[in-house]
């Protein structure tokens, strides 16, 4: 069995203020911070063999904390799970678009990358992880929106309509060629 922890990245100041990020390189900001540590602290009680990040600086600084505080080295970047191109919205509020392209902009073409573009890569990138490290246990820090891209292409029968909190964690394991989810959009570590 190999098992995949898929963490969302701590909070961002555009997190707050509703903004779409896509590959806007943020950074953590202190209550990211202390996101990651308490989920750091969280994952310290459990064996993990390999630590992945996106490759974008809030994934990467949510996966140094973790790295830290495991004695893990980041096995390496992986463009592969960076968040979906939001195109034009990028740092746009969803009163910014309306006033902007109206209330039907998402109509429109603004350059935004299709969920199903989305789904093919970041399920990809997740498969080609596993089959790098066959029976082990694998954490990747990655991006809300492409994290459930890639998820509703694995299991296509999980509702993933509910958005995936800051560092939350979801669990799935494959076994021979079938995945499961184990645990899904976990975040007990912030309600300590």
């Amino acid at each position: 069995m190999t098992t995949i922890g898929l963490i969302r990245h701590g909070s961002t100041a555009w997190n707050k203020e509703g903004r779409a990020q896509g590959h806007t390189d943020n950074p953590l900001d202190a209550e990211g911070v202390q996101q990651a540590v308490l989920l750091a602290e969280r994952l310290s009680t459990e064996q993990w063999d390999y630590l992945y990040s996106s490759d974008l600086l809030r994934a990467r600084q949510t996966a140094e904390v973790i790295a830290t505080r495991l004695g893990m080295e980041i096995t390496g970047l992986v463009p592969g799970i960076r968040e979906m191109n939001a195109g034009q919205i990028e740092g746009t509020t969803e009163q910014d678009r309306v006033e902007r392209w109206g209330s039907e902009w998402k109509e429109l073409d603004l350059g935004l990358e299709s969920p199903e573009a989305s789904e093919i890569r970041g399920s990809q990138a997740i498969e080609d992880i596993a089959e790098k490290h066959p029976g082990s246990r694998i954490l990747v820090v990655s991006h809300g929106a492409i994290l459930r891209s890639s998820l509703r292409r694995l299991f296509p029968e999980l509702n993933v309509t509910v958005l995936l909190s800051n560092t939350s964690i979801t669990r799935i394991i494959k076994s021979d060629s079938t995945w499961n989810c184990e645990l899904y959009n976990c975040a007990r570590h912030l309600k300590i």
